[in-house]
């Protein structure tokens, strides 16, 4: 049995076992094949349900173990050989590609075929596929609404509906997509959707095309235990070397995030100059391209991987020892979803944010999600940036630090 892509990175588990939850035995011979012992926090509060035949909303962050949650009610509810009747609409390639190895695993009792529909690569084999007869489609939505546009996929017999990573595909724009995609499917199916935050969009998305969904709320308050955060104001003039010092302070395996697909290429070009073993990830490679760069991470071939949120988000990698915000994201969630990629388990990551004045309203909003101050570091021979407002009292003058 095939279990390359199946994570096995440490995942926060709970005392129950995955016998107490009336599962059938090729699927505990499944679980028990690939190490799955006991269930996570999602995967005991969700898979009850949807074994029932409810409706779910799961909130939970990657990394908890939510694909299990959906693929193992989905392998049990389904049998081969009645056409397409499961759907699964992924943000990206990387989780499409990690779904469907859960499927070739926990589909293996009932015989079901997985297909796997994404971008990036060449329709012709995506198209064979779907003619073999499947059972489920893992998809992009991008994707699968060209192939439903050319008459190559038919969606009229879905049973299962999963949404993974909804707010993601709504981030990367697939709403429109998306909506259309619901609106072929039968009013009469299961539906379950995963997502990292509830946004308004995603709170009408539920309303409009589920049926009385159980809500499910296993996100943290904060980051994760065991992380050490690290703040460096400096100034916009010396962000380039603060990331080399740091990269070459900690010498363990980094993901450096960075906010553009055009800033990646330059950062790449620039660590390389400098020596360092480095690969990018973003959404103008090619699926070879980003899979060659996570498994040379995994390997060793290079311990740099640099990354927009776009390409990064729900990508497996384990073992990072250090996350680098080149600059603070655009939100306090898209923090914690960095801040996630280490720490795994029971251990211990670091994560460091550069910064520039221009950057303190994302830092309050930053330190508002986690409830503490970001500690403020220095780094060697680079000055740090310190904004001092004056104020005066009587005649005596009192400086106040901003940041």
């Amino acid at each position: 049995m095939f279990t390359g892509a199946i994570p096995q990175h440490p995942v926060e588990t709970t005392d129950q076992t995955f016998e107490d939850m009336d599962l059938s035995d090729p699927i505990l011979d499944s679980l028990d094949d690939i190490g799955f012992q006991h269930p996570t926090p999602i995967q005991v509060k969700a898979i009850p349900l949807a074994l029932e035949g409810h409706d779910v909303i799961g909130l939970a962050e990657t990394g908890s173990g939510k694909t299990a949650a959906f693929c193992i009610p989905m392998a049990e509810r389904l049998y081969h050989g009645r056409g397409i009747r499961g759907l699964i609409l992924c943000p990206t390639r990387e989780i499409a590609l990690q779904t469907k190895a859960f499927l070739d695993v926990f589909g293996e009792g009932h015989q079901l075929r997985s297909a796997c529909v994404i971008g990036g690569v060449k329709m012709g084999p995506q198209i064979q596929r779907l003619r073999s007869k499947p059972d489920i489609v893992v998809a992009t939505p991008g994707r699968l609404f060209d192939h439903m546009n050319r008459g190559n996929v038919r969606l009229d017999q879905i049973e299962e509906l999963v949404l993974d990573e909804a707010d993601h595909m709504l981030d990367l724009g697939f709403l429109p997509q998306i909506s259309r995609i619901l609106e072929t499917v039968p009013e009469d199916r299961h539906t379950m959707m995963f997502s990292a935050t509830m946004p308004p969009a995603i709170e009408r998305l539920a309303q409009r095309f589920m049926k009385d969904p159980l809500r499910i709320d296993i996100l943290p308050k904060g980051a994760a235990e065991g992380i050490s955060h690290r703040l460096y104001l400096v100034k916009p003039e010396d962000q380039v070397s603060a990331l080399l010092s740091l990269l070459r302070q900690e010498s363990g395996s980094t993901l450096v995030f960075i906010r553009r697909k055009i800033d990646a290429e330059w950062a790449v070009r620039r660590l390389e100059q400098e020596g360092f073993k480095v690969e990018r990830i973003h959404s103008n490679l090619s699926q070879a391209q980003r899979v060659a760069a996570l498994q040379g991470l995994r390997e060793g071939d290079h311990r740099i991987l640099v990354a927009t949120d776009i390409a990064a988000r729900g990508i497996d990698i384990p073992a990072l020892a250090h996350i680098i915000n080149y600059g603070p994201p655009e939100n306090s969630e898209d923090y914690i979803h960095r801040a996630g990629r280490t720490a795994r388990g029971a251990n211990e990551g670091l994560v460091s944010t550069i910064a520039t004045f221009l950057d303190k309203p994302r830092i309050r909003e930053i330190e508002r999600s986690l409830g503490e101050e970001l500690p403020r570091c220095e780094l060697p021979d680079i000055e740090a940036y310190v904004e001092r407002k004056s104020t005066i009292r009587g005649r005596k003058r009192v400086h106040r630090r901003l940041l």
